[in-house]
């Protein structure tokens, strides 16, 4: 007979309260007002993010999710665009608070981001070496000579091959690929807290996507930096993030981990956007799209933004009382234990 052993105590880490968020985005909204009409692109949307956690905020082209980041990283255009509502909190103090001085003192070296067009956030008149160093120049005080090394290490740091040679060549001079890899570097360079990747693959072949993502889970993995992953690409969720946000009409309609939204999505949009990806075991079988289009921002529908083009939909008499999905606002609250969804009916989701 086995003997038996008392349970190993905790360890101090295993029972010390999780450490708070790096990152809080709090009722955040946004809007663009021009003469004829106001866009309301982001509209009331809170989440977090840890240390060494990858957050996936999903939707479709215009649900919101890059204009959330933009206004993360303080580069909305301002006007037109006008933040109403909201706190951005890093490591506790509202970033909203602060003075332009204080914010570009944290976005930077605490916050950075990865843009989706390289070839169009990069300066065409300035080689990489001169555009990777500068941040060391301005941030650092480093000298040219200082800042030139640090720029051939992250080139180095980010897989560029013969750095050194590569330094003084232009943007135009490098594939797709490698431009994404100058501007990791660039985002990495000051060591931040919190990376927001948007749409870091785009435009890019399988393969190089493929890279460019394991190159982020690895950086992620040597720095412990949390990252914010902006996609459509639910494949690509599935296999880099802990926790995903899914948005649509520029709220966020579905949260939760992505094992649990990925096996049982507790929202019709979320469960549309599932079942328009192809999967290995569909066998040539016909992909299901979400039907319709994404409403124009400015006219939203009443009630549910998605009731017209959700199969779930109840109105009138058929929906329960204050659940008409074309009158009544479902809210994002708790379904089950860490998971929300804002549907009148994801109960029925949760038990199908």
């Amino acid at each position: 007979m086995t003997p038996s052993h008392p349970a190993p105590a905790p360890s101090p880490a295993a029972s010390a309260p999780a450490e708070p968020p790096v990152l809080e985005v709090d009722d955040l909204a946004v809007e663009f007002r021009s003469r004829r009409r106001t866009v309301n692109a982001v509209n009331g949307i809170s989440y977090s993010v840890r240390a060494g956690e990858t957050l996936a905020v999903v939707g479709e082209s215009g649900s919101g999710k890059s204009v959330s980041a933009q206004a993360v990283m303080g580069i909305l255009d301002i006007p037109p665009a006008r933040i109403t509502s909201g706190e951005i909190r890093f490591r506790g103090d509202d970033l909203l608070a602060m003075s332009r001085k204080e914010q570009r003192a944290v976005r930077g070296p605490g916050i950075a981001m990865v843009f989706q067009d390289a070839l169009s956030a990069l300066n065409p008149v300035f080689t990489v070496g001169h555009q990777i160093g500068e941040l060391f120049r301005a941030h650092r005080r480093a000298s040219r000579g200082e800042a030139r090394e640090k720029a051939i290490e992250l080139m180095e740091r980010v897989g560029i091959p013969a750095a050194r040679e590569r330094v003084d060549a232009y943007p135009h001079q490098f594939s797709g690929g490698m431009r994404q890899r100058v501007m990791i570097a660039m985002a990495i360079a000051l060591d931040p807290d919190i990376l927001i990747a948007d749409e870091p693959t785009t435009a890019l072949d399988v393969t190089v996507q493929a890279q460019i993502m394991d190159l982020l889970g690895e950086l992620q993995q040597e720095t412990g930096m949390g990252m914010i992953l902006i996609t459509h690409d639910l494949g690509v969720v599935n296999e880099v993030a802990d926790r995903v946000a899914v948005m649509y009409a520029g709220s966020i309609v579905e949260n939760g981990t992505v094992d649990e939204v990925l096996a049982k999505p507790l929202h019709p949009y979320t469960q549309g956007l599932m079942a328009s990806m192809p999967s290995l075991e569909s066998h040539g079988d016909r992909l299901h799209p979400v039907t319709g289009t994404p409403p124009d921002l400015s006219a939203v529908p009443s009630g549910c933004a998605f009731h017209p083009r959700c199969p779930l939909a109840r109105f009138g008499r058929a929906a329960a009382p204050g659940k008409d999905c074309a009158a009544d606002v479902p809210v994002l609250r708790e379904v089950v234990p860490g998971r929300t969804a804002a549907c009148h009916y994801s109960e029925e989701l949760e038990h199908e």
